[in-house]
């Protein structure tokens, strides 16, 4: 790892995070080792449980989750993840996202997905999830094709969201 220096967190509305991020390949493979540590210090640190490559500036399907069950850090991290199946039952919850602090709202989605996905050494995985791991990866592997959470709302809850967003962060940048 060269650089350990923190990665800042992309706010809305950069645009990068309505880019579609591209598929990582070979040639990605050190760029890639690089980045997922990185991104999972910035996770962490947010502090959070999942982060996706657009949302700090790099254009890449890469995401990083840690749910941290029982306060033990146990990092997933997903190169070039594809949802390959998804329950029929539905299951709403509770979102946030760390490019838009402190704005949550419910969301609908599938209950269950299963993910594939390879790791770090490029071998080919595959991750079942429900509960708030389904909603994590949904939500992350959402990311990489420049959808946000906020995107599953009703054009009035939304704008109310982002509105109140915009009014928070100015508030912040006088104090």
């Amino acid at each position: 790892m060269t650089d350990t220096s923190t990665l800042p967190i992309l706010l809305v509305p950069d645009p990068r995070l309505r880019a579609r991020a591209k598929p990582i390949g070979p040639g990605d493979a050190e760029r890639v080792r690089d980045l997922a540590p990185r991104m999972l210090a910035a996770m962490y640190a947010a502090p959070g449980i999942g982060l996706a490559a657009p949302q700090v500036g790099e254009l890449l399907r890469l995401v990083v989750i840690d749910l941290q069950k029982d306060e033990q850090q146990d990092p997933v991290v997903l190169v070039n993840p594809e949802i390959v199946a998804a329950s029929k039952e539905l299951a709403t919850r509770e979102e946030g996202c760390l490019s838009l602090p402190g704005q949550y709202a419910e969301v609908t989605r599938p209950a269950v997905v299963k993910v594939r996905y390879q790791d770090l050494t490029g071998a080919k995985r595959e991750i079942e999830g429900e509960g708030l791991m389904a909603a994590c990866l949904q939500h992350e592997i959402d990311h990489l094709d420049g959808v946000l959470f906020v995107d599953y709302l009703s054009t009035l809850k939304r704008n109310m969201l982002l509105r109140k967003l915009v009014k928070e962060l100015k508030a912040k940048q006088r104090d």
